[in-house]
């Protein structure tokens, strides 16, 4: 049995910031760990789980003494705004609700959602829901990431696809993938699509070069991810 190490958490404090960045006396620690998650969870299920459908791929944490700060990186914006701010207040308002302290919100946009793995697998598990052939979906999409300018990409799929009796895995793989080098910039996401047979678990890992590359470097590379070809695996 391989043991997988999660990439953000064996980098994080090396080469990633926290994702939460707050300090707090040990009484209160669990508290707000504890929060953090349902904010994250309230904000996946309001912009990710229903309309707008904001494509949210990750929410970053900052607190003060008086404030909370939340930020959303999103690839669709004016989605989380919302006509004139109205839905960015709404959000805050039952934030500040659910918390009882003041909140603020900011938004980043995510200019390449191909190459945001929380993004690539949210976006591989609805084609599954909307019954896109599964070998079909994983190979256009891993195609769409290399396009984008990646060095690497490997897309998961496990469960019962195409609802056959016995649940299985496929994966598609193209590039570089050097998961155990600290100086290498992996995404990592996960995401899973609820069919009437069952859930089927989608994982993506995305390489986009190394932490101290330059970009010349990476427009050299990209003729070369181009070329690579798709290796899918799997029993059929």
């Amino acid at each position: 049995m391989g043991q997988k190490t999660h990439p953000y958490g064996l980098r994080v404090g090396i080469t990633e910031p926290h994702r939460s960045r707050w300090y707090a006396p040990k009484a209160l620690f669990g508290e707000l760990l504890v929060e953090d998650y349902k904010i994250r969870q309230f904000i996946d299920k309001r912009l990710n789980r229903k309309p707008p459908y904001a494509a949210v791929s990750d929410v970053h944490i900052e607190r003060t003494r008086e404030e909370l700060k939340v930020i959303i990186r999103s690839a669709r914006p004016g989605l989380v705004i919302g006509p004139k701010g109205a839905e960015v207040e709404r959000i805050t308002e039952e934030l500040q609700y659910m918390t009882g302290r003041k909140v603020s919100i900011s938004i980043m946009e995510v200019k390449s959602p191909d190459l945001d793995a929380n993004l690539v697998a949210e976006s591989v598990a609805e084609q599954l829901r909307k019954r896109v052939a599964f070998r079909r979906a994983i190979k256009m999409k891993a195609e769409a990431v290399m396009a984008a300018g990646a060095k690497g990409v490997w897309i998961i799929l496990a469960g019962r696809l195409g609802g056959a009796e016995m649940s299985r895995t496929l994966d598609v793989r193209q590039g570089s993938l050097p998961l155990s080098t600290l100086q290498a910039n992996i995404d990592y996401g996960v995401a899973e699509a609820f069919m009437s047979y069952g859930a089927i678990g989608v994982k993506c890992y995305i390489f986009k070069g190394l932490y101290e590359a330059e970009k010349p470097e990476q427009a050299a590379a990209e003729p070369l991810a181009a070329g690579t070809r798709t290796k899918a695996r799997g029993r059929r």
